[in-house]
């Protein structure tokens, strides 16, 4: 089987145009195209008087040697890479104590994926709700203003990303094509087939309910168990004066302690206090680099006219997304994140008396706005001090300035672009309407950030308006605050996936700073999840 890049064709093109310019780039015959299928498709959209799909392709030839020295100069043409996943081997005998999973998230979900496929039947904790009822409590907050502290949109079944655009792409390498692996489960589970072909595939919210709850049966079927309202208070260790631990187990706030020898730590980037627990018990981890912000929303009609142009609103292109970066004269970066075409902003808050927006979209993404964050890079040495927990205050701090900017009962405050540029406060919003529930309240946004955030948003914003017509229109509204871009803190690991100084702590996924999305978050939970089983050889061998 060959494999064909960069195949173009016009925007509208009839289906027969696919396979004849399948033949004819590689200069045969139709009688000789046996077979053909699409790997990825994508648009083209730099000439927007001539949009173009993009595909590749991999095909079947009578004749595939001959067409490949044929080719041998075009880099577009190659055999066909295998993109199968293989399990690793099981560990050679049963072990007394089943692997633990912390966090039911993309990345916890793949790692139990794995463990249970090898019948190793894990044990996987979540300290929120199955994901139906986190759904329901997540509408308590939007619509009544009522947080439940354990389950909300960044803790339960599904993590943080159940309750986003379900983007499925990432810019991490993926030699071995694990993130093929993830989609296919996710197929399985009830994802739309088009994720496998799409080169940008999402999903959407309400679809990641039901997968999450398929994936959940499958791994259960397999004898993994699930325990929710589950949440870890502290680790239990083995304490060597060489300061190299080894793990024991885990406390749990019922007071039970579950004895395990491997635990997968994917907590996702909000489990603060699951942060300090650690510290405190002496695993390591250090403070790194994050960004903060707001959301921008613009009608997703000015985006998709900015992007498409004439051929805005054509079905094949769907609503238009964008990314844009600027990099400051104060030397800071001020860049779009977790952009959601024809979504939602909604209220992303998991501690009382604080405020923190995200985006969501669903499959269909026909909202009225388009939302982004608009955010931009620190580092620790912008936290308040050098303790490793110092970004994670940070976060702290800017949301419970959001909390008291919105009015103490999680409206968020909001401001029009014009105002934001001029310096002075909102005391009404124009006729770009917040999709932000329970409420937004026109203020200042200057004062919830450092002042190096607000100047480079204010020197990227017209920036952005002449790469994107109308992005910093007058009335396009900023709503605040975005800060759980990624975890303010890296559980660091060494090679072998453990914890640098915990045997047996396998720290994984966005929460512990090794992932940022969806696909990339799962993705490590498979690495994770095969690190764990080599070492569980390992220790058979050794004790063999």
């Amino acid at each position: 089987m060959l494999r064909i890049s960069e195949l173009k064709l016009p925007l509208d093109h009839a289906p027969a145009d696919l396979p004849a310019a399948i033949a004819a780039r590689l200069g045969v015959g139709a009688d000789e195209l046996l077979q053909w299928s699409i790997w990825k498709r994508a648009h083209d959209a730099r000439r927007k008087s001539a949009i173009l799909k993009t595909y590749i392709v991999d095909v079947v030839l009578r004749d595939e040697a001959a067409a490949l020295r044929r080719m041998a100069g075009d880099p577009h043409v190659r055999p066909t890479p295998d993109t199968s996943y293989r399990l690793p081997a099981p560990p050679p005998r049963p072990f007394r104590l089943r692997p633990v999973v912390i966090g039911a998230g993309p990345c916890g979900l793949f790692a139990g994926l794995i463990l249970a496929e090898l019948g190793l039947r894990p044990i996987i904790l979540d300290r929120g709700k199955v994901v139906r009822e986190r759904t329901k409590d997540t509408w308590g907050l939007w619509r009544r203003s009522e947080l439940n502290p354990e389950s909300n949109v960044q803790y339960g079944e599904g993590g943080a990303g159940t309750f986003s655009d379900g983007k499925l792409y990432s810019q991490i390498k993926d030699p071995r094509f694990l993130g093929r692996k993830v989609l296919t489960e996710f197929v399985a589970a009830g994802a739309p087939p088009e994720i496998l072909t799409d080169a940008h595939p999402h999903i959407g919210t309400f679809r990641l309910v039901t997968m999450v709850e398929s994936l959940r049966a499958k791994i259960e079927a397999l004898g993994g168990e699930y325990r929710f309202q589950q949440r870890v208070t502290d680790v239990e260790l083995d304490r060597s004066p060489d300061g190299t631990h080894t793990l024991r187990g885990v406390h749990l706030h019922t007071g039970e302690f579950l004895e395990a020898a491997h635990v997968v730590l994917a907590v996702g980037h909000s489990s603060r206090d699951t942060f300090e627990a650690l510290y405190k018990s002496g695993v390591y981890l250090e403070a790194k680099p994050f960004s903060i912000g707001f959301r921008i929303e613009h009608p997703q009609s000015w985006i998709d006219k900015a992007m498409f142009g004439a051929c805005a609103g054509h079905p094949d292109l769907g609503a238009a997304a964008y990314s844009l970066s600027h990099h400051a004269a104060n030397g800071r970066t001020a860049y779009s994140f977790c952009m959601c075409p024809g979504g939602t902003v909604v209220a992303a808050a998991s501690e009382p008396g604080r405020l923190v927006t995200n985006g969501m979209s669903q499959y269909s993404r026909n909202e009225r706005n388009a939302n982004a964050g608009f955010v931009v890079g620190i580092s620790p040495a912008d936290f308040p001090s050098s303790h490793p927990l110092a970004g994670m205050a940070l976060q702290r701090d800017l949301e419970a300035r959001a909390f008291a900017a919105g009015g103490q009962d999680y409206f968020a405050p909001g401001q029009r672009v014009a105002d934001f540029l001029a310096g002075r406060p909102s005391t009404a919003l124009g006729p770009v309407t917040p999709s932000y529930r329970p409420g937004v309240r026109p203020t200042d946004l200057a004062p919830l950030m450092p002042d190096y955030v607000i100047e480079a948003m204010r020197e990227a914003l017209p920036v952005f308006g002449r790469k994107i017509p109308r992005y910093d229109d007058p009335d396009a509204l900023l709503t605040g605050v975005e800060t759980r871009t990624s975890s303010p803190i890296r559980i660091t690991r060494g090679a072998d996936f453990q914890s640098l100084n915990v045997r047996g702590l396998y720290p994984a996924g966005e929460g512990a700073g090794y992932a940022g999305g969806i696909l990339s978050a799962a993705v490590d939970g498979i690495k994770v999840a095969e690190a764990l089983v080599r070492a569980m050889a390992s220790e058979a061998a050794v004790q063999s």
